[in-house]
């Protein structure tokens, strides 16, 4: 019997989820518990896995994940593909079952996942392959698919609760071990402790809105209170938190203060008092103590968030910020609804809130972006941090850094005129 093949691609929308996108693949983001790509490797243990990437992604991807085979056209002929579009939100299980050649699954209309023979996939693959999959899935049979399209990172945020109760379902998570000191309010079987965590007495665990899962070797603080639906990953820290409902604390994150319908990816550093609410924050961030990030205007009104040099409307009324891998915020720093936050960036606040849109490999000083924030000190900033956490910046990942600096260029160039604009007409 042959072994399934799985090729998870990106389409023409991957750079709408700047900054969160900048230096993963779309279908890395997490949602609930897990990313897409884990979420289908649960799926389908025995597949074998694959992505369709943009191509500065391809060097530092193929090393963080040595076991898919990234944008391999031998690969991809060598018998049938499950392709699946890595914006893809799957609201059930997919499974072998509803998978037939020359069919494909429609979300809302657009190709979710198709079944495609290696030789035809590998035609497709060779031009526009975003457009070229569209147009093959639409010549096939379509079969209405469950799910959600994740276009803006605050989709991502928004779809975050309802994903971690399907996910704790899916899951089928075993009995927890009877822990006398820890509080739980509601059914106990809404509570996931992995016996290799440690969590000390005076500790509060509310699942009445939805289900808690603490994963192994987490460390949960005295006096810290967690309200579901919500998880807790592998390795990570909660300090005297107060963690909201719908909140993912990904892998190896330290957190503190309060934190509300926020996902925090991995390697997240939130250790002191402060609030993050409805944002999306990535690795290797720093946040620093009593920084808050505003996720509700006064008036009440929604939240626009800045993206590709335009304003764009969430339709939501709380939306908080986008913060890319490795930034760096000081001590009170205080960030605006429907911020944007890019990778590399150093912000030292002035007491006063911070720009919208603070481009990637920039700097903030009292307010004001500048200019004089270079790529050669944000990636040996970056090394010290991930050194401090026994991790390695790769020379991989030191090229990808350089690459998305060269990439976002026009975007500082356009912000730090509108920024010497705005200090003119204040003059």
């Amino acid at each position: 019997m042959q072994i399934m093949r799985i090729l998870l691609f990106e389409d023409s929308h991957a750079e709408d989820l700047t900054p969160i996108a900048l230096l993963r693949p779309v279908f890395e983001l997490v949602c609930g518990r897990d990313s897409l790509r884990r979420r289908l490797q649960r799926w389908f243990p025995e597949a074998e896995f694959g992505g369709w990437v943009r191509p500065w992604l391809v060097d530092a991807y193929s090393e963080e994940q040595p076991s898919l085979t990234i944008n391999n056209l031998n690969w991809i002929r060598n018998g049938k593909v499950l392709v699946v579009n890595g914006r893809w939100l799957p609201e059930c299980r997919l499974t072998a079952l509803d998978l037939v050649t020359y069919q494909a699954g429609f979300v809302d209309g657009h190709p979710a996942w198709m079944l495609i023979p290696g030789e035809e996939l590998g035609e497709l693959m060779q031009g526009d392959p975003a457009t070229a999959l569209t147009q093959y899935a639409k010549s096939q049979r379509g079969l209405p698919t469950s799910g959600r399209w994740i276009q803006y990172p605050w989709d991502l945020v928004y779809q975050n609760a309802a994903q971690l109760i399907r996910d704790f379902a899916d899951e089928g998570v075993s009995q927890s071990p009877k822990l006398d000191h820890v509080q739980i309010l509601g059914d106990p079987a809404d509570v996931y402790i992995s016996e290799q965590a440690e969590i000390d007495p005076y500790v509060v665990i509310d699942a009445r809105s939805g289900p808690v899962s603490v994963d192994r070797d987490a460390k949960i603080q005295s006096f810290t209170r967690i309200e579901g639906p919500c998880h807790i990953g592998r390795g990570s820290q909660l300090f005297r938190a107060l963690i909201r409902k719908g909140t993912t604390i990904g892998e190896h994150c330290r957190a503190g203060g309060e934190i509300e319908e926020s996902i925090m990816h991995s390697f997240v550093n939130k250790y002191h008092e402060g609030f993050l609410g409805h944002s999306y924050v990535c690795p290797w961030v720093n946040i620093g103590a009593m920084s808050c990030t505003s996720d509700l205007k006064n008036d009440y009104t929604t939240v626009k968030v800045p993206l590709h040099g335009k304003m764009i409307d969430t339709g939501l009324s709380k939306v908080g910020s986008f913060i890319g891998d490795h930034a760096k915020t000081a001590m009170d720093s205080m960030f605006n609804s429907g911020s944007s936050i890019g990778v590399c960036t150093m912000v030292i606040p002035g007491g006063r809130l911070l720009p919208r849109n603070v481009p990637s490999f920039s700097s903030v000083t009292f307010g004001e972006l500048a200019g004089d924030w270079t790529v050669d000190a944000a990636i040996e900033i970056a090394r010290s941090m991930m050194n401090r956490r026994n991790q390695t910046l790769t020379l991989n990942a030191e090229r990808l850094l350089r690459i998305v600096h060269q990439r976002t260029e026009q975007e500082r160039q356009t912000a730090m005129q509108r920024a010497a604009n705005r200090k003119v007409v204040r003059s």
